[in-house]
């Protein structure tokens, strides 16, 4: 790219360095949801990349990127082991979240430069889309100081799509780049599949021939980028049942575009891009937006209204704001290039007053982040330091074995009572720091026995309230101050609870803790609140990556629980006769005892289809590389 094109790009770059720099520089983020996610990515560089691998140091264990897209953590274990441990986790994270932070500017920059062939006239689209929040889980709020990073790359992936496939409007062939990278957008986020997949879509249905074989050639290619993922995606269908949708997020359009006058300008400008195309690709873009929102919209109708909360149409939403972000790029940028030609203004003046409208038109309902604000960007090292962290892990390494159960999710930043005030999950690191699995303190989170500490029990239907809403006010499904402690010990000796931690701003709600004679109360640490049951717990022991050990006890044929979460790749054995199981009442894992001797083991691999899926991906890649050979010899 000319230098000319680059200047611009390189502006909205030192725009994007000066902000991270202010905001997290070269610190491990604390706030919200970055210790979990620091959290994932450690669990698949320490324990290997199989989506279903079992995570035991969550929710009484969870095969943790099974349900969860694995891309995000999978592209930070290559940087860690590619580096052969020079790059360590907590660096390897904060270059993800650098790359995250700026991946939609250069994504989108790069798409407009090519349509409008000036970078100037690309500026404006790539630095709305650099500072969107607007409410998007993809946005600077949701996707970077939140924390949800695999959601925010994805979305950035977008217009790379777009790039790949526009050049098909003009030719008869799918670019053969298209398939892969649907299915990396799909690994990282598959709230992001359905814009990716109209952009195949629209791109088969602008090009020359016949549209029902150009759409045909469309669905090929997505059903091979599907076979793509399905080492992944084909055992998270077989295994829907096992987790908890999160349904907790709000479509509301009307209510977005009246806070937001920018987002209003947006879809006008949006509307103007569908008058007049000068190329396949312009059209593609100018249809991308209104095939975007009927997709949403037939989402939030009749999807959600069946059930079918996988895909919540408040996430697919964030497709469509960057399809808007990218039209309205489009006839922008057609709109200062005519108004400079008639008036012989500066193209980069123009995109400078272009973006200072933008930003003015932000204001009033703060569309776009302009500006960190450091105490809003917490490190871990100065929440360690503030809730003496240090001191709340020894105390825990040094308490009975057993897991910790934490009252809340998370642990306020600033005082109040509001559910959305500034707060970290940064117990969720209690594994790491500490070597304790624990219950809780952690974000909202699909697993079933997370169900059983939200609502009070784990069986199917979707999570639809956040876990912070519930923080200091209910936990089993009970008003925490009115959990009673027969109650709690009962969810205690099945999920294996050696210790609680609670907050002092609960310290009034506590009866189930502090009238129970089963526990001990340490001295307080900090804001936190230690207790300790007196009888000892027993979890099962790691033998080997796929075998784990516990001594259980009671008479032959009665159903013991194991403490671990049910989950169909478990099978128990004794003496190497095998055991049944069955799923507990509380989602936990029963065996049923037999006459032998000595302790249970309990094995887990995978099963039919995880085999199954590793399988179709293999055939898939094997698939698509001879596809891609043939083209380049024929070519």
């Amino acid at each position: 790219m000319a230098l000319s094109r680059l200047g611009p790009l390189l502006l909205v770059l030192a725009y994007g360095v000066a902000f991270g720099a202010a905001a997290f520089g070269r610190t491990l983020p604390a706030f919200d949801d970055h210790p979990g996610q620091f959290y994932r990515l450690h669990h698949v560089v320490a324990r290997g990349w199989a989506p279903w691998t079992w995570n035991p140091d969550w929710w009484a264990g969870y095969p943790e990127m099974q349900f969860y897209p694995p891309g995000f953590f999978y592209l930070g274990a290559l940087v860690a082991r590619g580096s052969f441990g020079l790059i360590d986790v907590a660096v390897t994270y904060q270059s993800l979240l650098w790359l995250t932070w700026l991946a939609p500017a250069v994504t989108t920059f790069l798409a407009l430069a090519r349509l409008l062939g000036s970078g100037w006239l690309a500026l404006p689209g790539a630095f709305i889309a650099l500072t969107l929040s607007a409410g998007l889980t993809s946005g600077v709020e949701g996707g970077v100081h939140v924390g949800m990073l695999p959601a925010r790359l994805a979305w950035g992936l977008l217009p790379v799509v777009l790039m790949a496939a526009a050049p098909w409007a003009e030719d008869r062939r799918l670019p053969w780049l298209t398939v892969p990278l649907l299915a990396v957008v799909a690994l990282t986020h598959p709230a992001h599949v359905p814009a990716a997949g109209a952009l195949v879509v629209l791109a088969a249905w602008s090009g020359p021939g016949s549209r029902l074989h150009r759409l045909g050639a469309a669905v090929g290619g997505l059903v091979l980028a599907a076979a793509l993922t399905a080492f992944w995606a084909l055992p998270l269908l077989a295994r829907l049942s096992y987790t908890r949708a999160l349904a907790w997020g709000r479509l509301a359009p009307l209510e977005t575009l009246t806070a937001h006058p920018l987002l209003l300008g947006l879809l006008v400008l949006a509307a103007v891009a569908t008058r007049r195309g000068r190329s396949p690709s312009d059209t593609i873009v100018a249809r991308f937006p209104w095939v975007m929102i009927a997709v949403v919209a037939a989402d939030a109708a009749l999807v959600e209204p069946l059930g079918l909360l996988w895909l919540p149409a408040d996430r697919v939403a964030d497709g469509a704001w960057l399809a808007t972000v990218l039209a309205a790029g489009l006839a922008g940028g057609r709109l200062l290039e005519r108004l400079s030609a008639r008036t012989g203004a500066p193209v980069a003046a123009l995109a400078l007053a272009a973006t200072a409208v933008a930003i003015a038109l932000s204001l009033p309902g703060g569309t776009l982040t302009l500006w960190p604000r450091a105490s809003q960007w917490p490190s871990y090292a100065a929440v360690e330091r503030g809730m003496r962290l240090g001191a709340l892990w020894a105390a825990l390494r040094g308490a009975p074995p057993g897991r910790v159960l934490f009252v809340r999710s998370g642990v306020p930043l600033a005082y109040g009572g509001e559910w959305w005030r500034p707060h970290t999950h940064v117990t969720a690191l209690t594994p790491l720091r500490a070597g304790r699995a624990i219950v809780h303190g952690t974000f909202t989170h699909p697993s079933p026995v997370a169900a059983l500490v939200y609502r009070g029990e784990a069986g199917p239907g979707a999570i639809t309230t956040l876990a912070e809403r519930l923080d200091g006010h209910r936990l089993f499904g009970r008003p925490l101050d009115g959990l009673d402690a027969a109650t709690f010990d009962f969810f205690a000796e099945r999920l294996g609870i050696a210790a609680v931690v609670a907050l002092d701003e609960d310290a009034g709600s506590l009866r189930f803790l502090d009238d129970n004679p089963a526990l001990a109360r340490r001295p307080p640490l900090g804001p936190f609140l230690v207790y300790e049951r007196r009888a000892p717990t027993t979890l099962p022991i790691r033998m080997a990556p796929d075998r784990w050990t516990i001594t259980l006890s009671g008479q032959p044929g009665e159903w013991v629980s194991t403490r671990v979460t049910y989950y169909p790749l478990w099978r128990a054995e004794r003496g190497g006769a095998p055991l049944a199981t069955r799923r507990g009442s509380i989602g936990d894992l029963e065996a049923r005892l037999d006459a032998g001797v000595g302790p249970v083991e309990l094995v887990y691999a995978a099963g039919a289809p995880e085999a199954a899926g590793v399988l179709v991906s293999a055939l898939g890649f094997i698939a698509w590389s001879v596809g891609w050979g043939l083209r380049r010899r024929g070519d």
